[in-house]
């Protein structure tokens, strides 16, 4: 059986993906332009959007080999011009073929694998870019291996030309939408499903055979009509079909969003499984990644940084909107969750909790702006070590906290309104996100964009708020805005680890992997690396094997002191117990507002 979609003319850019060998991990290229200059540029990404970091995926292309007809070209004619970069003398407007193949041997969604039981790859890591061509038609021609027979593939790329089991011709209409469009390989399970009316496709490698199939599909049905219909109404969504690629493992945990799909990656165990009812902390997780995934193809995949409109793949691409992209993005995701039934209140409040305690516990928010975080994430969010939490601020936990105080403002307003008149109208963050849709055509934005979109909905401007929350490094009003909308705050004692300022492994023994600043720890003279051997408490001394260990050896003592090994030397620390740092826990004190503002329709 095929499909065909569209014209049978030749597109003028052709590659030709094959699995070279799989025990080696390598996939062979062939790549065909029509009509070449005499001196062809071609480049391979050096980063992949979405993943704000340059991982140089040249570095696993091998072999690179070019003909004109029956004529092999040579040394001098073939020419590597930077990291990522070749050009090729040729015979212009004669059919060049270049042939390559790429090591696959990562198993993240960012990149490529290929192995005995499954291949997936992006287009940034296999397909070289082809200068002056990039908004030409691109097909992309996929064989099936002949030693996995039973292998399907799964794509959101336009089928041209097709087997039953997924393997053939696929088209796209320039280079950006070919590299936005992953590939997934595999003997995997699929399953379908239709939200609002849009075919959805859902195909899950690794699973065990506990694995609930039927479950995820109703979950994940429910999530993607809700958020259509948030963005859209009644009306159809800015896809005709999309794609969920998730791959189970024994420990992994992300996604990349697309057009029209997303590559996953979970916990095997935090699948759904036949016949148990409970829901467990790890689905729950996981239904949170699908949301937060699927509600990107509309905010930051066509709703979209201006600096973003069109990338730049040899180099960083900056911009100060990834709070408004992964913040609010990280807002809608547990909040949809609610809205569609698959968290009651108690539930997304729990979530809600943990991610105001991560923002809280993390120094470095009032070190550096969302803005700056924003900026900087290719040099610091994606290049993360020890001192990470005590200079830098997520722009996802922040940026999260940063939307529900502009939801929960704009669902009460005060202040002056243009006219220095008091504002008086009510509006909600839905709102803006679906004004904002209008205003920018679903296309690229500016913070100016969402300044002026705020202040048609509400009357008022929010200039303060936005150098304060999103340009400042001072406390978010949470408390204030939390108890406004009916919920009640208290601050209880925070965990041992916190209360000393710190971060630790106990796989093998106490390892201190980071010290916060200006936390007792730190006033103590602790160090990063530091092995935590035990405590002497007057004059006993005891060994710790995990850091409960303290409080249990401590007792009721206050001040002791840390035996620490550091570099093969052993230290002495004088360690003073702090009873002050606090933890935030919600709870509900007026129901009828927190309906209003998490389950509007109830």
């Amino acid at each position: 059986m095929s499909t065909s979609t569209r014209s049978s003319a030749s597109p003028a850019i052709q590659y030709r993906v094959e699995v070279s060998d799989l025990q080696a991990h390598l996939f062979k290229v062939t790549l065909t332009v029509a009509e070449p200059a005499a001196l062809q540029k071609f480049s391979l990404p050096v980063w992949i959007p979405g993943s704000y970091l340059v991982r140089e995926f040249a570095g696993h292309l091998l072999g690179l080999k070019a003909k004109q007809g029956k004529r092999t070209l040579v040394a001098g004619q073939i020419a590597q011009i930077d990291k990522c970069s070749w050009q090729i003398r040729c015979t212009p407007a004669r059919p060049l073929v270049l042939v390559y193949e790429v090591y696959a041997n990562d198993h993240s969604v960012r990149t490529a694998t290929l192995g005995d039981v499954r291949g997936f790859f992006n287009g940034t890591s296999l397909c070289l870019r082809v200068a002056g061509q990039e908004n030409s038609v691109h097909e992309l021609d996929i064989v099936a291996p002949k030693a996995k027979p039973n292998w399907s593939l799964a794509t959101g790329l336009t089928a041209h030309k097709i087997s039953k089991n997924g393997f053939g011709r696929y088209r796209a209409a320039d280079y950006d939408a070919l590299v936005d469009s992953p590939v997934e390989m595999g003997a995997f399970w699929s399953g379908s499903f239709k939200a609002c009316g849009v075919p959805h496709r859902f195909v899950v490698a690794g699973a065990a055979p506990s694995f609930d199939g039927a479950q995820l599909l109703a979950d994940t049905q429910k999530i993607c009509e809700a958020q259509i219909r948030f963005w859209h109404g009644s009306k159809k969504p800015p896809f005709k079909h999309y794609v969920f690629m998730l791959n189970a493992v024994d420990d992994g945990y992300g996604g990349l969003e697309h057009r029209n799909s997303t590559a996953l990656i979970c916990n095997r165990r935090d699948l759904p499984r036949l016949a148990e009812k409970k829901i467990s902390d790890g689905y729950t997780t996981l239904r949170g990644l699908i949301s937060h995934e699927y509600f990107h193809t509309w905010n930051v995949k066509r709703l979209r940084p201006a600096e973003f409109a069109r990338y730049d793949y040899t180099s960083e691409n900056y911009t100060q909107l990834l709070w408004f992209f992964e913040g609010f993005t990280s807002y809608y995701d547990d909040l949809l969750l609610r809205r569609c039934g698959l968290l009651d209140n108690a539930g997304y409040l729990k979530l809600l909790n943990k991610t105001i305690n991560q923002v809280m516990q993390s120094p470095g928010r009032l070190v550096q702006s969302v803005a700056e975080a924003s900026f900087d994430a290719w040099v610091k969010y994606y290049r993360q070590d020890e001192n990470t939490p005590n200079t830098t601020v997520s722009y996802y936990t922040k940026g999260a906290l940063v939307a529900l105080c502009f939801d929960l403002s704009l669902r009460s307003p005060t202040g002056l309104n243009e006219a220095g008149t008091s504002a008086s109208n009510s509006s909600t963050l839905d709102e803006v996100m679906r004004s904002l849709w209008a205003r920018c055509e679903g296309g690229p934005m500016t913070e100016d964009d969402f300044s002026a979109t705020l202040l048609s909905a509400s009357g008022r401007h929010f200039d303060a708020e936005l150098a304060s929350w999103v340009h400042g490094k001072t406390e978010l009003p949470l408390k204030a805005l939390l108890e406004r909308h009916g919920l009640a705050v208290f601050e209880e004692p925070a965990q041992l680890a916190q209360r000393l300022g710190l971060r630790v492994t106990e796989s093998q023994g106490v390892v201190v992997k980071t010290v916060l600043r200006d936390g007792a720890a730190e006033h103590a003279g602790f160090a990063p690396g530091d092995e935590w051997l035990g405590i002497e408490v007057g004059k006993s001394g005891w060994r710790m094997n995990k850091l409960d260990d303290l409080l249990f050896y401590a007792g009721h003592k206050n001040k002791l002191h840390a035996l620490v090994a550091r570099d093969k030397r052993l230290l002495r620390l004088p360690l003073s117990l702090p009873t002050s740092v606090t933890t935030w826990r919600l709870a509900i004190q007026d129901s009828t507002k927190v309906n209003q503002w998490l389950n509007p329709t109830a």
